[in-house]
């Protein structure tokens, strides 16, 4: 496996390297200026502001890994477990739709920070409606809760994809492009550290609350196999989420303050509308 991957990144990485080329009327400095430094550029603006980018950026990736690493076996829960191979496809695409769609709707926004917004207020109300009815628990044999399960998954892979891929932008508009290449880097701190917590609080909520049991789960062959599954634990994990979810909303709304272009904006759309 690592061999292939190794030979596809390699081929991947090569072509794009022969592809790009430099922009037109592009020419070697003479002499390199020192950039600014990472906490120079943070400066720029309260220190408040890059906090909660950097807070909002890491609740979301925390979260999104929390139930992409239980997403298996909360399908099996779902009595799905023959098609699980099919909604974790399912799922990878609306990740990378996510990232993809979400960056273009936030193009035509005036503060890109209004689809962090965006992204928070889908995931908690997703995450609410099955909560209350318990839709994990509840949802095997029952097409309507194990629609709103799937919608649950597939929202939070986008929102986990397009909140990833609108940092940079959104660093840029508040830092300028120029300042990207010395806060970008310690920015993805955030994805590092969700890395390290996101599944491991997953993992203990699901030891540590509720119980295993044991369900039935009929193989292609029609014999039958038995799965070891906790859905009080998995409902427990968006508990953990949705708390993190309204958290991230909230700094977003209050410690990520709008940018001079948007406040520019809003006063010209009153101005006009006046």
């Amino acid at each position: 496996m690592f061999l292939i991957l190794a030979v596809v990144y390699f081929v991947m990485m090569f072509v794009g390297h022969l592809l790009l080329k430099k922009p037109e009327g592009w020419h070697e400095p003479q002499k390199k200026e020192k950039g600014q430094s990472i906490m120079s550029v943070i400066k720029t603006k309260p220190i408040s502001n890059y906090i909660g980018i950097w807070l909002m950026f890491y609740i979301n990736i925390t979260c999104g890994l929390a139930l992409i690493s239980q997403e298996k076996m909360i399908v099996k829960c779902l009595g799905l477990a023959s098609v699980v191979g099919i909604i974790s496809t399912v799922s990878a695409i609306f990740n990378a739709g996510g990232r993809l769609g979400f960056s273009a709707w936030a193009d035509t926004m005036k503060d890109r920070n209004t689809i962090y917004k965006l992204i928070f207020v889908l995931s908690i109300v997703f995450t609410g409606i099955v909560l209350l009815t318990s839709g994990i628990k509840n949802g095997e044999g029952n097409m309507l809760l194990t629609i709103l399960v799937l919608a649950l998954i597939f929202i939070v892979n986008a929102g986990y994809g397009g909140g990833f891929s609108n940092v940079p932008t959104l660093l840029s508009d508040h830092y300028g492009m120029g300042s990207i290449s010395a806060i970008h880097g310690i920015t993805l701190s955030a994805w590092a550290f969700a890395g390290l917590t996101g599944n491991q609080m997953a993992a203990w909520i699901v030891k540590t609350f509720g119980k295993a049991e044991e369900i039935e789960h009929v193989l292609a062959d029609g014999s039958v196999e038995m799965i070891s599954v906790n859905p009080t634990g998995y409902q427990y994990v968006l508990y953990a989420t949705i708390a993190l979810y309204i958290i991230a909303l909230v700094v977003c709304l209050v410690l990520v303050k709008p940018t001079e272009k948007a406040l520019e904006a809003k006063k010209a759309k009153q101005a006009k509308a006046n």
